[in-house]
């Protein structure tokens, strides 16, 4: 195998050149598998875990009529009992978190126009210790328990003409539909690629929300959080049990089932796993056609081989070094870039803000997608390319091992 492996690597360097274009084809297929991979995994990581943060928790509990109309925010269909509610759900093993939200509509007037957002009644936190809220937090501070504080997104803020610091009056429907006012100080300033934090909603306490509405120990929504996503359908069923002894006509579901797209993604995940293997054909084929080149430039050579003693196994053997030093090379320089290019952009994020300004600015989805670079990747990628290279080239090896040695060497 030794001396196999020395003829082999002596002969890639017969023609430099197009050993090299073979190579730069083979690097150039598996850096796109990085990227691609990377950024296919990104974005499905990035959809799920907004969707997870700002909408459905692992576990989402409300009334059905009020996931119905979830686009109005009402709140004649509230969680009752919270805190009752609250305690025994964190009973339930592998419940790590419950955490409540109230959530309704609000107003600013300008003087010029009225500006309509969102107010979420929080417990800061939990919000802090579940979402990546601290992340888009670029000025000042999570409003505290206890006062009349909120914290909003950039956009709103220029809406409203104001900034941290300021005093800004909202007014909102009570719970008995009756229009009232409150005054708050900003404490806070969002600035993320989602439009729904930074045009739509404003965050305050969860106590004054209920204080302010009239909705005192009540919420319009809670999230339950899980060790991992695989534990929620062993979770599911007793919350359900649970929540069916308590009454009130509750309903749980899991994240996927919340959110038509994350379904939608698993099923690209698969089918971007079979481009993966498309794309390292292709530049099979470039391979394929040298070694093709490489068998009908050395048949006389291959003949002497073959009279010598080499048989059709070695001769096999001999062009699968040669196409498995390619693919090696090739592999690990499209490997080594793709990751370093994937890291620059998981650094920097790619902005799809403008191309996805027609999107409801009421959906958690992060405009600004962020691929992951991992050497899991990076690895993955090498040895499927590695793989299908060698495996290529097993058709002009097997065309090579064919010949006969007389007609080899007679130039046929």
């Amino acid at each position: 195998m030794g001396f196999l492996a020395k003829i082999a690597f002596k002969n890639l360097f017969r023609h430099r050149l197009r050993t090299s274009v073979s190579v730069v084809a083979i690097a150039f297929s598996v850096l796109i598998v990085v990227f691609a991979r990377g950024y296919v995994l990104g974005m499905v990581d990035s959809i799920a875990a907004d969707h997870i943060y700002y909408d459905s928790g692992h576990i989402k509990i409300a009334r059905q009529e009020y996931l119905d109309e979830a686009r109005l925010l009402p709140l004649n269909y509230p969680v009752d009992n919270l805190q009752e509610i609250m305690t025994n759900l964190q009973t339930i093993d592998n419940v790590d978190m419950v955490i409540p939200r109230l959530k309704f509509g609000a107003m600013v007037s300008t003087g010029e126009e009225l500006i309509t957002m969102s107010g979420w009644g929080v417990d800061p936190s939990l919000e802090l210790a579940f979402t990546d809220i601290s992340d888009y937090l670029v000025e000042g501070t999570m409003p505290r328990s206890g006062q009349l504080e909120i914290m909003m997104g950039t956009d709103l803020l220029d809406k409203i003409d104001h900034q941290v610091g300021d005093k800004v009056t909202i007014a909102y429907n009570t719970a008995f539909n009756s229009l009232n006012a409150a005054t708050f100080t900003i404490v806070g300033r969002l600035q993320s690629g989602m439009r729904l934090l930074n045009e739509v909603v404003f965050y305050l306490p969860l106590e004054e929300a209920q204080r302010l509405l009239y909705m005192d120990d009540q919420a319009t929504e809670l999230l339950l959080v899980t060790p991992d996503l695989e534990l929620i359908d062993d979770v599911l069923p007793t919350v359900k049990s649970l929540l069916a002894e308590q009454g009130g006509d509750y309903v749980a579901y899991g994240y996927r089932e919340t959110n038509e797209l994350i379904p939608f993604m698993d099923v690209a995940k698969l089918i971007y796993n079979q481009m993966y293997v498309f794309l390292v054909l292709l530049a099979s084929i470039v391979v394929v056609n040298t070694m093709i080149m490489i068998v009908k430039e050395r048949t006389r050579e291959i003949g002497m081989m073959a009279a010598l003693g080499l048989e059709g196994k070695d001769i096999i053997g001999l062009f699968l070094i040669e196409g498995g030093i390619m693919g090696v090379v090739g592999s690990l320089i499209g490997a080594v870039l793709g990751f370093f290019l994937t890291n620059h952009f998981a650094k920097v994020g790619i902005d799809y803000t403008a191309a996805l300004s027609g999107v409801s600015k009421d959906m958690a989805f992060n405009a600004i997608l962020r691929p992951v670079a991992s050497l899991g990747n990076a690895v993955f990628a090498f040895v499927l390319g590695v793989m299908i290279v060698t495996l290529a080239c097993m058709i002009p090896a097997r065309r090579a091992a064919q010949l006969q040695p007389t007609e080899a060497m007679r130039g046929v």
